[in-house]
């Protein structure tokens, strides 16, 4: 029997690049060989597709494959580039089609549909360098106008908490949204809610379910630290404890919540949502579409919760992708 061609695209444009090694190493040695033909695809920092260890065109690195597997987070690989190109290719591909990812990676524009659909976001503002009559004072002040501190202040598009700042006073808001314009070139400050953080990731046509909501994860920050960081993401230094020590009620919010952005934004396959969780609400911080499986992400240890494993993932991906 003749195997399935399995591309899995790794690598990217964005800060999450050594991660999406990673994850694309997770998904290679899940794979077996006797039923999978892995070819691995390799988008450069610049961009370029790299094939059998050589630059080549996006088309000729896609030559031949059955299926794709999209393991690049953020960047290309979560904004539609990746996407339009499979799509133009003709290759079936795993994970959300291209509208619905880059919404998804574009926290204000995400932020507007999850809204809509009633989901309980924290509040927040944006700025961008085009709010060229605004000093970062004025900026710092239209924010104060509508919530106080502390505030959480971030790159719209992006993950793995890159470029995150905290603001605990009004005094400190100016120079942190500063810093975030200055390197990303837009900021999307928010309020900073407190509570205990959690992940729950969700797959569709799962367990007999059109959406599945696994268990959702505890986030158990490292001693003294008030927000996830990209190098806890990078270093490996967030514990995940599966099951959580939410209560029932907590985690049935937690679950509905992930579903409810899942298909607010219409995104596809799966995705894995991060929230807060306080004594009166569950809140959204962002979604992701295109999970981690690196060691120390949350969505493996999920999996393995309800007797499943990163192998029946990745088969269920591919299943998903060639439906």
């Amino acid at each position: 029997m003749a195997r399935t061609i399995v591309g899995i695209l790794r690598g990217g444009t964005s800060g999450e690049y050594e991660l999406s090694l990673k994850t694309g190493s997770a998904m290679h040695s899940a794979l077996p060989e006797d039923k999978y033909d892995t070819r691995d695809i390799f988008v450069d920092k610049r961009g370029a597709w790299h094939a059998r260890g050589m630059p080549v065109t996006a088309s000729r690195a896609l030559d031949q494959i059955d299926v794709a597997l999209n393991a690049i987070h953020g960047g290309v690989g979560e904004d539609g580039s990746v996407q339009r190109v499979l799509e133009r290719s003709g290759v079936p591909y795993s994970g959300s089609r291209a509208f619905a990812s880059s919404l998804s990676l574009n926290k204000v524009r995400g932020r507007e549909m999850l809204k809509k659909a009633g989901v309980r976001i924290p509040r927040g503002t944006s700025f961008s360098l085009g709010n060229a009559s605004l000093t970062t004072a004025d900026m710092a002040q239209a924010v104060f106008s509508q919530f106080g501190p502390p505030y959480v202040i971030k790159p719209p598009s992006g993950g793995a908490s890159l470029g995150i700042r905290l603001a605990t006073t009004l005094h400190e808001l100016p120079d942190a949204i500063g810093d975030v314009l200055d390197e990303f070139g837009a900021a999307l400050v928010e309020e900073y809610i407190r509570g205990a953080e959690a992940s729950v990731g969700v797959i569709e046509a799962f367990r007999g379910e059109d959406l599945y909501a696994l268990p959702p994860a505890h986030v158990v920050l490292p001693e003294g630290h008030r927000h996830i960081a990209h190098e806890h993401h990078m270093n490996s230094l967030l514990r995940h404890v599966v099951p959580s020590p939410f209560s029932h009620s907590e985690k049935r919010a937690l679950m509905d919540a992930a579903r409810s952005a899942h298909r607010a934004l219409g995104l596809g396959h799966f995705s894995r949502a991060d929230l807060i969780v306080t004594p009166q609400a569950v809140y959204l911080l962002e979604i992701n579409a295109v999970p981690g499986l690196y060691p120390g992400a949350s969505f493996p240890l999920m999996l393995d919760t309800v007797g499943s494993s990163v192998r029946e993932f990745a088969e269920h991906a591919i299943g998903l992708s060639r439906r």
